[in-house]
């Protein structure tokens, strides 16, 4: 929790990978041998209604709780490997790189935000992420997927998945009773994305969002929406949810679309989690889309793009619009460097 924010509110957010064996994609051009899981948010949600997202949601004062350290190993940053710093001219993302101990808690950051996406997970989806005695598994490939059912009968899962909606603090008494803890070593950092100015939700709900990859050997057995936020669920591979939102099957948000689009590079669940162990420990920069009004429609530009402003406004004090007489289609086909999508609203 960072107290001292005045346009935004922290989140987490987990991409949740899991393996698919024997089982052969449909899609020709883009085989894949694991899906991730979407919820659909109610369309009565003041934030993206109906968006199907990955699960995830707000920082809580109990994901920074001081009793974590009472079950998570001591060792710095509880174990996770640590960022190595940024390269010149870049700079580590504010989320991560704020000291948490300057705002009253001893718990890192990178350590909170792992936890709030694991809990999320479970209010949302019913999936517990948890690691049995408190210590990070050995291995290196994709975690194995660990039944709730094996760890409560569903009844009782059901009663503690309440708890933990009604009080985010019951969550650490849930892992307390199951002797687990929140399965953070299996969350690999993947981005941060910052909700733009424009995009904000009713009552100007913005958000700074972490965002983890989680590599799972197997689908959990069992996955269940939650019917108050979240609607529905679904299990897909990345080039199939694209299609799906192709032909308006489902609606992605663009930092959604845009990681879908970069899983697309991996077909292997082992590839993308080797190649994301080593690449987290790089770290990550904070994205904010910065949107671009053509004479037929919007442009969503990211950092890299020649259009991009050297100084965006992260606030929305200055007032700044982008705008062009020139077409979508004529500024998706300009030479130079392009970083850019047209947005669909």
């Amino acid at each position: 929790m960072n107290p001292r924010l005045r346009h935004w509110r922290e989140a987490a957010s987990v991409l949740l990978a899991a393996g698919t064996p024997g089982r052969q994609s449909p899609s020709a051009l883009w085989p894949c041998d694991y899906e991730l899981l979407f919820l659909q948010r109610s369309s009565r949600s003041g934030f993206m209604p109906s968006a199907h997202v990955f699960p995830g949601g707000l920082v809580e004062a109990a994901d920074f709780s001081a009793e974590w350290l009472r079950l998570l190993p001591a060792a710095p940053r509880c174990g996770l490997g640590a960022v190595r710093p940024p390269p010149p001219g870049s700079s580590r993302a504010p989320l991560f790189a704020t000291n948490r101990q300057q705002l009253g808690s001893p718990l890192p950051g990178e350590v909170a935000f792992r936890i709030c996406a694991i809990r999320e997970t479970f209010e949302e989806a019913g999936i517990l992420l948890l690691a049995p005695g408190g210590r990070p598994r050995e291995g290196s490939g994709p975690a194995p997927s660990l039944p709730a059912e094996q760890l409560l009968p569903a009844a009782e899962l059901g009663e503690w998945r309440r708890r933990v909606q009604e009080d985010p603090a019951c969550f650490l008494q849930l892992c307390k009773h199951l002797g687990c803890v929140p399965d953070i070593w299996a969350l690999q950092e993947w981005s941060n994305w910052l909700t733009p100015v424009d995009r904000a939700g009713r009552g100007g709900r913005r958000y700074d969002t972490a965002f983890y990859l989680c590599c799972l050997e197997t689908r959990p057995p069992h996955t269940s929406q939650d019917d108050q936020e979240i609607t529905a669920f679904l299990w897909s591979s990345p080039p199939e949810a694209i299609e799906r939102f192709k032909s308006q099957e489902i609606w992605l948000a663009p930092p959604q679309f845009y990681e879908l689009c970069r899983l697309c590079n991996f077909s292997s669940l082992n590839d993308l989690h080797t190649f994301n162990s080593d690449r987290a420990l790089e770290g990550c920069e904070r994205w904010l889309p910065v949107t671009l009004t053509a004479a037929d429609g919007f442009i969503q530009l990211l950092p890299g793009d020649e259009l991009y402003p050297e100084d965006p406004d992260y606030t929305g004090e200055k007032k700044i619009t982008m705008s062009t007489d020139k077409m979508v289609e004529d500024l998706m086909k300009e030479d130079g460097s392009r970083f850019r999508s047209p947005l669909l609203l």
